[in-house]
């Protein structure tokens, strides 16, 4: 199944948003791997697998730029949309100088996400 769909990994500590986000990205025709922390994704074998992350900004432990640094350190170039229910304003434009391919504030539309993953995924 995921040989023949470009996989989308969830990294989010937010449970509600682990079980919401797989079914929508199915939805869409992509594989979902799901993970509480990004030392969960990282500890994972689909790190290599992986075509787009949606990635929460702030998680206990390791945060969501920081587990993008670390990819960047691997040599890992995951392109990645960013997740959060933080709310300043600086946040976003910050993450996309970094590398971001978008980050999207919780709540957000199927529009949304669906057209971030797939700019992410280069279907645009």
């Amino acid at each position: 199944m995921i040989a023949s769909k470009s996989l989308v990994s969830v990294v989010d500590d937010d449970q509600s948003v682990r079980e919401a986000l797989p079914d929508m990205l199915r939805q869409f025709g992509f594989a979902v791997q799901v993970f509480s922390s990004a030392e969960g994704f990282l500890a994972s074998g689909y790190i290599g697998q992986t075509r787009c992350l949606l990635l929460d900004v702030a998680m206990p432990g390791m945060s969501g730029p920081d587990l993008q640094e670390e990819l960047r350190r691997r040599r890992q170039p995951i392109p990645i949309v960013f997740i959060t229910a933080d709310t300043d304003a600086t946040l976003r434009p910050r993450l996309m100088e970094d590398g971001a391919v978008e980050c999207l504030f919780k709540p957000f539309s199927h529009t949304a996400l669906r057209e971030a993953v797939r700019a992410a995924l280069g279907q645009n």
